[in-house]
């Protein structure tokens, strides 16, 4: 299924140190973010006007010549809307200080936190699509569509029976629940809702409730009053008041809190959201979907999410199945993702080799679409030509080419000589043997295999085995 989620976001990493700019640019290039780096706040501001837009800002505070925060105030004057992030040293808190102050989003301290920097980014990333979906007039023409919207892609019973729902369900006014693993395109579900349901010419409105902090979230949601909490200089409507008559897509509502539950279920059963720092109810007319990675039944057994909540949500159920399960929708995936692909990177058609095409259809996907949006991006933009290879996809794709025969391996002593082994019965049996040969030595056995030791780790995994640590 092709999916609505952006291209991988770009980032703008400013650090005079060359040597740990290109370390960090390592590390958020295996997040799926696109780096474009600069060694000096001047070369950083050309980059800006030549490669620009882009998503989000890093800058270092310490930088001969012009400093960080001279960077940071020449990007908020010519976008007072830009994200930038400032990266300090230990002892830089007061200068960070003064950055927030003159319109950093957040910053990070050194040595970075990878866990604490994915955060950021994710809050950063999402508090600026919705500044841009608030303002996107694309949203506003004749059908309330956008422009070339993505639709759902495939042929597998699995989709198809995906698409029957949707057909079945858009008509109504139920709310609907989309559950799914990471990356398999809930959000795309919802469009599509939204878009053949009596609702597609008012606004469809999606929020991550996971990259928001709650209190955050919660002004965001129902919006606020003038002077409800500090820094709250103006009224905002909330994205339930801007939604209204539309659809608003709840994206990951496993993970807010209960306090914001309570409040939803209200809205819900009222149809009226009060805004924080008010006590005047506003009525809204809203169609709610919402989505979740997460076993909500689980969540309710367990007491963490409200019971009469799910089943205000869950009136319909689509379930998206993982494209591991859907393997034949593959082929069609890359074509509708690569053109595209080649249309943002305004480049011709691209062409994948057999080999490559292979590869693509042996590997598991954990990802999901998400990830192999990720894949087919990367090796379009390694690719010099419009063939894509082998060469140009990721080393864990690559690790699934395993040879179809090996001199190592024999068929049982009790299958007929004719008889023909699966390939992914010839891959494991493959990597086990070398394993064994290596004593269990998971690292030894990875340099044999020509695989990551992450990749062979999560191969065994995949099988259910599990060896000690080496």
């Amino acid at each position: 299924m092709a999916i609505s989620v952006a291209l991988s976001p770009r980032l703008l990493l400013v650090d005079d140190d060359e040597a740990a700019c290109r370390l960090l640019s390592e590390v958020l290039e295996r997040e799926s973010y696109q780096i474009v780096r600069a060694l000096s706040a001047s070369e950083g501001l050309a980059k800006l006007g030549r490669e620009g837009p882009f998503d989000a800002v890093l800058t270092d505070l310490r930088m001969p010549g012009s400093s960080g925060l001279d960077l940071l105030r020449v990007v908020r004057e010519r976008d007072p809307n830009a994200i930038v992030i400032v990266l300090t040293a230990f002892g830089d808190a007061g200068t960070a200080g003064e950055a927030i102050r003159a319109g950093a989003h957040d910053f990070i301290s050194k040595p970075y936190d990878i866990g604490e920097l994915r955060l950021v980014l994710s809050r950063a990333l999402e508090r600026k699509r919705l500044q841009v979906s608030r303002n996107d007039e694309r949203y506003n023409g004749s059908d309330g569509r956008q422009e070339q919207d993505p639709e759902l892609v495939g042929h597998s019973p699995a989709i198809i029976g995906v698409m029957k729902t949707v057909a079945r369900v858009a008509p109504s006014q139920a709310s609907v629940l989309v559950s799914g693993e990471t990356g398999t395109g809930k959000e795309l579900v919802a469009r599509t809702v939204h878009r053949y349901s009596e609702r597609s010419r008012a606004k469809f409105v999606a929020v991550n409730c996971s990259a928001l902090a709650e209190g955050l979230l919660e002004s965001e949601l129902f919006g606020h009053v003038r002077g409800a909490f500090t820094g709250a200089q103006t009224a905002r409507p909330g994205l339930f008041r801007e939604a209204d008559h539309g659809t608003l897509f709840l994206d990951e509502i496993g993970d807010i809190s209960p306090a914001l539950q309570s409040r939803l279920l209200r809205v819900l059963q009222e149809q009226e959201i009060v805004p924080v720092g008010s006590e005047t109810p506003v009525r809204v007319d809203v169609r709610v979907i919402a989505a979740t990675h997460r076993d909500l039944p689980a969540l309710v057994r367990e007491g963490r999410f409200r019971e009469d909540l799910y089943y205000r949500l869950n009136v319909v159920t689509i379930t998206l199945p993982p494209l591991r399960e859907r393997r034949q929708d593959i082929p069609l995936l890359i074509d509708d993702l690569l053109r595209r692909l080649a249309a943002r990177h305004e480049r011709g058609p691209v062409a994948v080799d057999p080999e490559a095409q292979r590869a693509l259809l042996m590997y598991d996907w954990p990802g999901n679409v998400r990830e192999l949006l990720n894949v087919l991006e990367r090796a379009l933009v390694l690719a010099a030509q419009d063939v894509i290879g082998p060469e140009h996809l990721s080393e864990e794709v690559r690790a699934s080419l395993v040879p179809h025969v090996t001199p190592n391996i024999a068929p049982s002593a009790n299958a007929p000589a004719t008889e023909m082994i699966p390939l992914a019965a010839v891959e494991k049996r493959h990597v086990l043997a070398v394993l064994a040969a290596s004593d269990g030595n998971r690292e030894r056995a990875a340099r044999v295999l020509q695989i990551s030791r992450r990749t062979l780790s999560r191969m065994l995994q995949r099988w259910g085995m599990s060896t000690p640590r080496s």
